[in-house]
């Protein structure tokens, strides 16, 4: 570890955490919204199973959580970096129009190709064929879509405009925490 991790920050529990959250960013930018993208998406689906789990009397399944452990730490986190990163590029914050510009590319372009990804990734750590990812696109695509415009549009507007970009990843990851929650007490 190096020095600079190892020092002890003072004062709250919150204020030491977001400190150290801050100083491993600016270390390794990647590397830590990967591990947290990972951390919380595990947690929102163990949250997820959870709630299941108590409207259907189930067991915990650990391979889930496992997945989006997974999932996160290898595109979540990762792409969304970048994302962000180049969306400040391409559409500065300081333009006004470019709010529009970057809410229209987040939730036209990338949302949807985002959640091919996620059905695509989730597929194949499930160990499932091409035909079931084929038939999982085909069932349920359009109506995820149509609930992540509903749901992640005004999220999104506030992510892109008004919160910290060195925050963007996490806040994101805060709310899909929530929103796997979400999803499994509304499963029929």
């Amino acid at each position: 570890m190096s020095p600079a991790l190892s020092k002890p920050e003072s004062g709250p529990l919150p204020q030491k955490l977001l400190a150290r959250y801050l100083l491993l960013l600016r270390l390794y930018p990647v590397l830590t919204k990967a591990v947290s993208s990972a951390v919380l998406s595990a947690l929102g689906s163990f949250l997820a199973q959870i709630i299941e789990k108590n409207q259907k009397k189930r067991g915990l399944d650990l391979a889930g959580p496992l997945r989006f452990f997974i999932y996160g730490f290898f595109f979540t986190g990762p792409l969304s970096h970048y994302f962000y990163l180049y969306l400040e590029r391409w559409f500065p914050s300081d333009v006004p129009v470019s709010i529009a510009k970057r809410l229209l590319l987040d939730r036209l372009v990338v949302a949807p190709a985002f959640l091919v990804l996620y059905y695509f990734v989730m597929n194949l750590l499930e160990g499932k064929d091409t035909s079931a990812f084929i038939k999982r696109m085909k069932s349920s695509y359009w109506t995820s879509l149509k609930m992540n415009w509903k749901v992640w549009t005004p999220v999104q507007f506030i992510n892109l405009n008004y919160v910290p970009m060195q925050f963007q990843v996490l806040f994101g990851n805060l709310v899909a925490l929530f929103w796997f929650a979400y999803l499994a007490s509304v499963k029929k």
